[in-house]
């Protein structure tokens, strides 16, 4: 598959938090061709399944949530809006950035910025607060109010774009490129006979609550779960030890969050593969749908497995294609013959 356009396609696509449903229609129609039924729940989770055609079969899910973080518009002052955050919004990535406000039409706007002209000294080395930001959409007060709902969701605008030759810049890189990574293992894990069931689950408000991973993990009921999600990749600025080289292969997740033979497993796979893989360590809460999977129900074996991207939470972040493959090449070997090979938890 190419996971390029796919991931472009998923990028553009407008789906912050509770708004998921323009990605979760894209992704099902990717991902319908390469599974055995594929569905939209409730929650607005998609779910690809796969059987293996054993009675009583096993169950294993992977997981990559589908929503972005974004904005929502609160009030409406001479014509400008005003906004609270949906997910971990940085408010030094928003005064002059175009957005997508999802009225129907979408239109455009920007967050209001003041020029250096006309600050007051010290103006520039602070951030200026979420509170006292608006956006400008070119409107009168009447036209605005006509035009914007309260409660409107805005995301940042754009897709994504080559950066160099192997890296791709763009909005909503976190999770989409997960999800698509998801696709190429259903892909590489067609022509294998599988001895599980292979649940593929593009999840809804990771951003907000982690509510898709919770319904979606209570209904399937599966025997193990990895979430695939990204970590922080390495820049100048960046602390060495909680940061992962871009092209330096996928993180394995170590830790509480990670039940410990699945983390070993995907370790021994990597090596048999001859995959460059980095390990995480997570001591505690993995900022992953990892968690809320390995509570659901009277609990469920965990591994979390991360794409390095640089510049997270912004509508540039920045990954190597590279990565998805590997790790998609990563998790295809860790399906297969899961069934057999499974330790007794520990």
């Amino acid at each position: 598959m190419d996971m390029r356009n796919a991931l472009e396609r998923l990028s553009a696509q407008a789906a912050p938090s509770g708004f998921e449903g323009p990605a979760a229609q894209v992704a099902a129609e990717l991902l319908r061709p390469l599974m055995d039924e594929v569905s939209i729940d409730r929650s607005g989770n998609v779910i690809g399944v796969r059987r293996c055609g054993k009675p009583n079969a096993k169950r294993l899910l992977l997981d990559a949530h589908i929503d972005e973080i974004g904005l929502m518009v609160v009030g409406i002052e001479e014509g400008f809006l005003r906004f609270r955050t949906i997910g971990g919004v940085d408010p030094r990535m928003l005064p002059d950035r175009e957005l997508t406000i999802l009225t129907q039409p979408p239109i455009f706007g920007v967050v209001a910025c003041l020029p250096p002209h006309v600050q007051k000294a010290g103006d520039s080395k602070m951030s200026v607060p979420i509170s006292e930001l608006m956006v400008d959409i070119g409107m009168s007060q009447k036209q605005a109010e006509k035009a914007v709902p309260i409660g409107t969701p805005m995301v940042f605008r754009g897709g994504c774009i080559s950066l160099g030759d192997k890296q791709l810049c763009g909005k909503a890189m976190d999770d989409r490129s997960c999800f698509v990574t998801l696709l190429r293992v259903a892909e590489l894990t067609q022509p294998a006979a599988l001895d599980v069931d292979l649940y593929l689950v593009g999840s809804v408000s990771e951003e907000f609550t982690c509510l898709g991973a919770k319904t979606a993990a209570f209904a399937i009921n599966p025997d193990w779960c990895v979430a695939v999600d990204v970590t922080h990749g390495a820049t100048p600025d960046g602390q060495k030890d909680r940061t992962f080289p871009v092209g330096g292969g996928p993180a394995i997740g170590v830790g509480p969050n990670m039940t410990t033979w699945m983390t070993r497993r995907m370790i021994a796979k990597a090596e048999e593969l001859e995959l460059d893989y980095q390990l995480e360590v997570m001591a505690g809460h993995t900022g992953t749908n990892g968690w809320p999977m390995q509570i659901s129900r009277e609990g469920i074996a965990t591994s979390v497995v991360s794409v390095p991207l640089k510049y997270m939470h912004s509508p540039v972040e920045v990954l190597n294609l590279e990565d998805m493959e590997h790790t998609a090449q990563l998790l295809a070997a860790f399906v297969r013959n899961l069934g057999e090979e499974a330790e007794t938890p520990c």
